[in-house]
Parts: structure tokens; sequence; C-alpha cells
């Protein structure tokens, strides 16, 4: 890139991120004025639900205002106690696992060990805002996504929770914009496509973007693109051991 070209690209972010502060502003006053709860939010949230509606001010206060009401309804204490997800962590499946080459939160999930329990797909989605949230909270400063890796080795048919992941994806297109930085899915079984196509339609073009189908035979190359050895978990052949979301 040219000096001429380095200045001109430099310039559109400058105006680029102007217009975006001024959209924040906007929706802000707008929002705060539908909902006064939405003074609780800082513009990096509602810059993210900006994002998420390619900065349609319309569109992405509707979205806005629907989760701050969701937010309230579903997790009314701010915060969804272990107790309540008890059969979800007895599992085993969810882990927190260091941070990615860009900072990023890793989190690892072992679908072969989620099993659709007497809780229903309220309490399983009751356990994705409490791996989400603690995400979030693990956020390093100045980071806002994070990097997941699906393990689907061993899935089968006890496994499949259709209602659960539809459940799941739609609480983090629609009440966690713009956090998802991409998704890796290792060891796929071909038994799970069926799945994977009921899905599928329901997975928006932002979010699509950020999965990647991981082949076996270059999973620790793959993660490697990603995330620095000590970094990977040891199960994929790197140096750190598997922590538990809850211990997290």
């Amino acid at each position: 890139m040219g000096s001429e070209e380095a200045s001109k690209f430099s310039q559109d972010c400058i105006e680029s991120n102007e217009i975006e502060r001024n959209k924040v502003g906007l929706m802000r006053t707008f929002v705060e004025k539908e909902d006064p709860s939405a003074k609780e939010e800082d513009d990096l949230q509602i810059r993210r639900f900006l994002r998420a509606r390619d900065l349609d001010i319309e569109k992405a206060s509707a979205l806005f205002l629907k989760y701050l009401k969701w937010r309230h309804s579903f997790v009314p204490k701010g915060s969804i106690p272990e107790s309540e997800i008890q059969n979800h962590l007895d599992q085993n499946k969810l882990f927190m696992q260091g941070l990615d080459k860009k900072g990023r939160p890793i989190v690892l999930v072992l679908a072969n060990r989620h099993f659709p329990t007497k809780g229903g797909v309220d309490c399983f989605k009751r356990c994705v805002v409490y791996a989400l949230d603690r995400i979030c909270a693990r956020m390093p400063q100045e980071q806002e996504k994070f990097v997941g890796i699906a393990d689907l080795e061993g899935w089968g048919y006890s496994n499949s929770d259709i209602r659960g992941y539809l459940g799941a994806l739609s609480i983090l297109q629609d009440c966690y914009p713009e956090r998802l930085g991409k998704l890796l899915l290792v060891h796929v079984p071909y038994l799970f496509m069926k799945a994977w196509k009921i899905v599928y339609p329901f997975i928006d073009k932002n979010t699509r973007e950020k999965i990647v189908f991981v082949e076996n035979k270059k999973l620790f190359s793959s993660l490697l693109d990603d995330i620095n050895e000590n970094q990977i978990p040891e199960i994929y052949g790197g140096k750190l051991p598997l922590v538990p979301i809850q211990d997290s």
C-alpha cells in the first residue's frame, strides 16, 4: 500500500468511526426514552447492536429494546445461579481455555457430554446465558469477542437437541450480538450433518461467516493459526489443562 492509499485508508477509518459514534449517540437517546434502563448499558454494548444491524439505527434499536425486555424477564437477578443449572454443569461439558492470539477468550464445548435433561429447553437456555455471561465477564480490556471450539467427537442421537441448539443460537445472535469472533467445529461426524441442515437456515449471515469446519488431519495446525501452543487444550496436543467453566 502506497503512502496516498494509506492516507486515504486512514481517513476513511476516521470518518467511519465518527459516523459510528454519532449513530451510537442517536440510538442511545432513542432507546433511553423508550426504556430508561438502557442508561445502565455502555456505548460498546449499543455499538455491538448497531454493528449487528449494519448501523441501521431503527433495526438496531428494535433488537436492543427486545434484548432489554428479555434480560429483565429471563435474568431478573442479574445472573444465573449455578444451582439452577447444576444438572448441566455436572455433565462437565463447558470449559474456559485461555486466550487466542488476538487476546480473545476461548470456550470449549464437548458436545458428546450434552444430554437433554428433564429441565428441558428453558434450563438449557439458562446454561447458555450463564456461560455467555461468564465469558463476557472474563473479556480482557479492549476485547469484545470470544472464540469457540465445539468438539463433536462421539456425538450421537442421544446428544441431539435441535430445540436446544436453536434456542442457544437465538440467544447468541439476538442477545449477545458481535460477541462471537470465531467458532471452530472439530471432529465432526457425518451423523451431525443431519442436525446441521436443520439448524443452518436459522444462522444469520454474520454468524455463518465465523463458523469453520476443521479437518481432523489438520486440527492441530488449524488451532495453531489462531492459538499459541501454550493456550491450546492438552486434548489437542497443546499445553493447557481443561478448566471447567464454573471453576474459571
